[in-house]
């Protein structure tokens, strides 16, 4: 990216790609029902960011509770909440930095450090969630923290590698903008 400048199409919006995906991927957490599901049959619970549901046998009916009862449950989910709708402000200000012709550089530093924020929200909801609930809600049998969790993890993840990518991109300004010359590496006989 660095070699043909971001004024090169392609490259130039590789790193609001990126984030776009880290939207989707925060979408899928906050939806999804799998951060917590047995591993083994027959299926007995599975949880989200907001409720945990179990059945008592096979056949019986899931019955469902909300975590949002729990003062850890709110704390989990406004911690990881608000990290992500940092994120999606990011996500609108890398299209709007990145579709001016003329790059503001202390401005993509801006989004560098505010995802560096978001980071720490999702990191701590990601780290309340787990903790809390295997000590405060009774599990049986043999639970893993699922698909939904992993992708909350994969977000927090992408911000904190995106806000190296948005706060080091200025330090290479000139060589974005074509104002070095270059260095030929040519002696004469």
């Amino acid at each position: 990216m660095v070699k043909y400048g971001l004024d090169y199409t392609r490259c130039r919006w590789i790193l609001p790609l990126l984030l776009g995906i880290g939207v989707i991927f925060g979408i899928i957490a906050l939806a999804g029902r799998g951060w917590l599901e047995s591993q083994t049959l027959p299926y007995m619970q599975q949880a989200s960011l907001w409720q945990s549901c179990r059945r008592p046998a096979q056949g019986g009916d899931w019955s469902c509770e909300s975590l949002m009862g729990y003062a850890w449950g709110r704390a989990a989910a406004a911690t990881y909440l608000v990290g992500f709708i940092l994120l999606v402000i990011c996500f609108a200000l890398a299209i709007i930095a990145f579709a001016i012709d003329t790059l503001r550089f202390n401005f993509i530093r801006g989004i560098g450090g505010l995802l560096f924020v978001a980071a720490v929200f999702s990191i701590m909801g990601l780290v309340i969630y787990p903790v809390k609930f295997s000590t405060e809600i009774e599990m049986t049998g043999i639970n893993m923290f699922s698909w939904a969790y992993g992708f909350g993890w994969t977000t927090a993840i992408m911000e904190i590698c995106l806000g190296f990518f948005f706060c080091c991109l200025p330090n290479y300004e000139d060589q974005i903008l074509g104002n070095v010359k270059p260095t030929y590496f040519y002696s004469s006989p």
